[in-house]
């Protein structure tokens, strides 16, 4: 239910939105990447504007998740830490049941043969 209410209220509006950008900017511009000679350029790229607009939103979610990523790399490394911490407390209490077991068996059988 929430999923629907989401591309309802969230994602188609957003195609629309980005779909009337695209139609209304669909005029060829030109990219200039020479800094020295801009009236007769040896690097540049003609293409629809919203193309640019679309290549600049994509370099930003890029380059947004991708900080995030790197900022959040001290608590990966923490979860990474305590999670082999708690394998190896599992594995030591699983050692130690089976020693307290194997300890109270013997008593068991002793405490049966005395009757």
């Amino acid at each position: 239910m929430l999923r629907k209410l989401y591309w309802t209220f969230v994602v188609f509006p957003l195609v629309v939105f980005l779909v009337a950008l695209a139609v209304a900017n669909r005029h060829t511009v030109r990219l200039v990447l020479d800094p020295f000679a801009p009236e007769n350029p040896v690097l540049s790229i003609e293409l629809p504007f919203f193309l640019f607009l679309a290549a600049a939103v994509l370099a930003g979610l890029m380059l947004g998740g991708l900080t995030a990523w790197a900022g959040q790399g001290k608590w990966r490394r923490t979860a990474r830490r305590e999670r082999r911490t708690a394998a190896e407390l599992r594995g030591e209490a699983d050692r130690l049941t089976r020693q307290i077991e194997a300890s109270k068996q013997p008593q068991l059988t002793q405490a049966g043969g005395a009757n």
